[in-house]
């Protein structure tokens, strides 16, 4: 028997593949709602605890508790509602990056967000901002109850993606444009922040503490940064892991130098513009309706597809 090798996909046809399964997640509507409010119950608790007077170790342990709670309860609702649309074997898939998934994915995953971060903080020098914000930092900006910061950087990427990329962003995009799925989830996603604001400690409320120019730059961009994410997940077959490296290195490169709030600004800016780009240049995968993504037309021949 001769085995006839089939030819290596091409992006434009792997995208389509991977898209058709998202019309498989089906409740975007009840999966957010038990997303947020679940975390939200727990982390107005947590924020009520954290602003008492001399709180207790055990206080600072039921607080830490609470947050941890409120950061994996999402992958609990999510885990049901995978189980639910029978849709184990397709997360479990995605749970890596697919063979064949360009370096360069790879590359912006890790170097995007700090490399930002390091451009903004150039563009700052010659508004006579300090030279030393290139400089490492010795330590982290914020604490998390009883656990070292180093601990919340890397639990709350892993968590959060393996919510939001198994389950939550491919219920979006089975109802709406991939486009309009970012906006939205962006938009859910502050809202979902919102508690973390009020925990003392916590990165968000040290946020919050420098005021609402920081407040809603914080909040602004987070759009650009789901857009982008977006981009590379879809780009690499709907990769929980590429999402995963992504967020964690956003959250390490926001800790490793001596950066200026204002600098995050100008970041912002950045991105934005960057998202605009990444959006105009793939409109295909943005802007095609969940109505007509299909599979590929079938091969003219045995030996290549369309």
């Amino acid at each position: 028997m001769t085995y006839t090798a089939q030819p290596p996909r091409s992006d434009k046809t792997r995208r389509a593949l991977e898209l058709k399964n998202v019309s498989r997640y089906r409740h975007p509507l009840a999966f957010y709602v038990l997303a947020t409010a679940i975390p939200w119950a727990l982390w107005f608790t947590a924020a009520w605890l954290s602003n008492q007077p001399d709180p207790s170790q055990t206080t600072l342990a039921v607080m830490t508790g609470l947050g941890l709670a409120g950061l994996a309860a999402p992958v609990v609702v999510a885990i049901w509602f995978i189980r639910k649309d029978g849709l184990t074997r397709d997360v479990l898939t995605r749970l890596v990056a697919p063979r064949g998934t360009r370096a360069w994915v790879w590359l912006a995953a890790v170097a995007l967000l700090p490399g930002a971060l390091l451009v903004a903080t150039a563009i700052s020098i010659p508004f006579g901002y300090d030279v030393s914000q290139f400089e490492l930092r010795n330590g982290f900006t914020f604490a998390t109850g009883l656990l070292p910061a180093w601990i919340t950087l890397l639990l709350a990427p892993v968590l959060e993606e393996v919510a939001w990329k198994t389950y939550g962003t491919d219920a979006l995009a089975s109802r709406m444009k991939v486009l309009w799925a970012s906006l939205v989830f962006g938009v859910v996603w502050v809202l979902w922040h919102v508690p973390l604001g009020f925990i003392k400690g916590y990165y968000q409320a040290e946020v919050v503490e420098e005021g609402l120019i920081h407040s809603l730059n914080y909040a602004f961009s987070l759009i650009p940064f789901v857009i982008l994410m977006n981009w590379l997940y879809y780009r690499a077959g709907r990769s929980v892991l590429v999402a995963i490296v992504f967020h964690l290195a956003a959250n390490f490169g926001n800790e490793l130098f001596l950066t200026h709030p204002d600098t995050k600004v100008i970041q912002t800016v950045l991105l934005l513009v960057l998202s605009v780009v990444v959006v105009w240049r793939d409109r295909e995968l943005f802007l095609t309706p969940p109505g007509r993504r299909a599979w590929p037309r079938p091969a003219r021949s045995s030996s290549a597809l369309s």
